[in-house]
């Protein structure tokens, strides 16, 4: 069975923006610039998208489950 994931790239710097969407995308688990993660599509973190959807680029890949 395959879950839905989000693929999410750091497209734009921090610099300028306020603390809270600093915390924002420190949370969601970013360290540096043009970086990717690869996050399960799950309403947590669709709303930590939606908060900075300027600085981020996103795509939609489907995983497979481990085990």
């Amino acid at each position: 069975m395959s879950k839905n994931m989000l693929m999410i790239t750091l497209r734009k710097s921090l610099i300028g923006t306020s603390p809270k969407q600093r915390r924002t995308v420190k949370a969601l688990g970013f360290r540096k610039l043009h970086q990717t993660l690869i996050k399960e599509d799950t309403p947590t973190i669709r709303g930590m998208v939606d908060r900075v959807p300027f600085l981020l680029e996103v795509e939609h890949t489907q995983g497979e489950e481990n085990g």
